[in-house]
């Protein structure tokens, strides 16, 4: 018979899904979801069944970066409507799914506590249909983007060279690593001008992670600043659909395949 003490611990260690992967910033305007949806473009042409999930739920806005009008979105799900696996729209020319947000609308921010647990439980067990389950979340680190990283596996934290950026990164590593210790953190540097810049940006964050939280977060992958990026974004559709033999295109090739 398990222990008081094991039976506590059994639900959390069976929240985990190894093959979710929470993608931060702490901050916002770091590129993040256009991150996100280059990655499970780059994921789905190496040959993987990607799911893209809007975690952001006070500014979503996957779908408007993609040129997508899905028929359903998380609204629906969290008002009881639908299930989750009943808001996926399919990213054609990507060639993997998404599960978009409510675009404009804040007030899923204040979902209850118990939705956002029965959100992340069904979040979890539709990810086992799926090789990667990326979560494109809000920035900060409220009380939703908090249980959303709880329940993945790893966490991408992409950061640039703004100061701002590596405080506020900082902030959220500290903040996850008190709340669920142990939990896997990776770095992206992106939109830096080189490698070299973006290595060095990367050592400040680790030196603060090292010294005053132990840890030591490895260094992902860097992107490089690529005048293509804005005109994907511009037009709604993915990097590597429109340019998909720029500089930035290729690093993220790079991050997937490490990842795969």
């Amino acid at each position: 018979m398990a222990t008081d003490s094991t039976a506590a611990q059994a639900p959390a260690a069976r929240a985990k899904a190894d093959n979710m992967i929470a993608i931060a910033s702490g901050k916002g305007g770091v590129g993040k979801t256009w991150f996100s949806i280059t990655l499970a473009h780059c994921l789905a042409r190496a040959g993987g069944k990607a799911l893209l999930f809007d975690g952001d739920l006070g500014l979503a806005n996957l779908d408007i970066q993609l040129g997508l009008t899905p028929k359903h979105d998380l609204g629906s799900v969290i008002a009881g409507r639908l299930t989750l696996n009943q808001a996926i729209t399919r990213f054609q020319e990507g060639e993997f799914d998404i599960i978009a947000g409510r675009s404009g609308s804040g007030g899923m921010i204040n979902i209850s506590a118990s939705r956002m647990k029965m959100l992340s439980n069904d979040l979890r067990i539709l990810a086992a249909d799926y090789d990667t389950v990326l979560m494109d979340l809000g920035a900060g680190v409220d009380r939703t983007v908090q249980q959303l990283t709880n329940g993945a596996g790893s966490v991408i934290v992409v950061i640039t060279d703004e100061p701002t950026s590596l405080t506020d990164a900082y902030a959220f590593i500290k903040v996850m690593q008190t709340e669920s210790p142990g939990l896997k953190f990776q770095v992206v540097a992106n939109a830096v001008n080189s490698t070299r810049e973006g290595e060095r940006t990367y050592n400040t964050l680790l030196k603060a992670c090292e010294g005053f939280l132990k840890i030591s977060p490895p260094l992902l992958g860097v992107i490089r600043r690529d005048s293509k990026v804005p005109g994907a974004i511009r037009s709604q559709t993915s990097l590597m659909t429109r340019y998909p033999n720029t500089e930035a295109a290729t690093d993220v090739e790079n991050i997937a395949k490490k990842l795969v």
